[in-house]
């Protein structure tokens, strides 16, 4: 159980969370005064920025218009949904006509190797 204090001690102790509490409130105003600003003042200052003069860019630095990716990549449609989940693998890439891989990769074992002159096994 806590100790009675004294009306002296619960006296100094309101006195200081007073004070505590004043000062706190003088500072507000110098760290977060900003915060009480009107929104109409704010949104002042960009409607004021909005009324500047536009700049007309030079033809090497304008953006063009955007190319439809149709125009590049052709897509054929796919042939029909297999029936089952082991049909999904490479259902696409099985039909020729699809082009769905254009490069095919040629690797020479060991080509990498010729064209350094270096042996193709380990050497102790």
């Amino acid at each position: 159980m806590a100790e009675p204090r004294s009306a002296v001690a619960e006296d100094s102790c309101w006195k200081r969370s007073v004070e505590t509490e004043l000062e706190t409130a003088r500072r507000w105003t110098h760290k977060w005064g900003f915060l009480k600003t009107a929104l109409e003042e704010l949104i002042e200052d960009e409607k004021k920025e909005k009324t500047k003069p536009k700049i007309e860019l030079p033809e090497h630095l304008r953006i063009r218009p955007v190319t439809p990716l149709e125009k590049y990549i052709k897509v054929n449609p796919s042939p029909p949904v297999p029936k089952t989940s082991q049909g999904f693998i490479g259902w696409r890439s099985a039909v020729p006509e699809l082009q769905v891989e254009r490069l095919q990769i040629q690797s020479c074992k060991g080509a990498f190797f010729k064209d350094l002159n270096w042996p193709c096994e380990p050497s102790d």
